[in-house]
């Protein structure tokens, strides 16, 4: 019944851009707080962005400048905007919503940045 379904990743080269999406559905996705994250191979999974109810957007140091969190409340959807890629940014994107008591994360998406 509650998904959160991602889609957008894809491969790009150096300096490219990408902006996966998040569609949510199944809970009130509005009141939730919403973040992006990402988990490279042997890596621990990384918070790179979360967008709280009062509008402020909070972004990993790494990629401050060049990621923007933003979402849609009327479609339900959390979009990543990521701008000059660069190929440490390469890894599985996910997206997540915290409606408490409950956690809610999609399936991930594939973002690769190679030449």
């Amino acid at each position: 019944q509650v998904q959160l379904v991602e889609s957008g990743g894809g491969l790009v080269q150096p300096g490219g851009s990408l902006r996966p999406s998040c569609a949510a559905s199944g809970f009130t996705f509005s009141s939730s707080v919403t973040s992006w994250y990402r988990q490279a191979p042997g890596k621990e999974r990384e918070l790179v962005a979360t967008v709280l109810g009062t509008g402020t957007k909070t972004y990993a140091d790494s990629v401050i400048g060049r990621f923007t969190i933003s979402r849609d409340d009327s479609q339900n959807t959390v979009y990543l905007r990521m701008n000059s890629l660069k190929p440490e940014d390469t890894a599985v994107y996910y997206c997540r919503a915290v409606l408490l008591p409950n956690t809610y994360w999609g399936q991930g998406t594939q973002v690769t940045v190679s030449s």
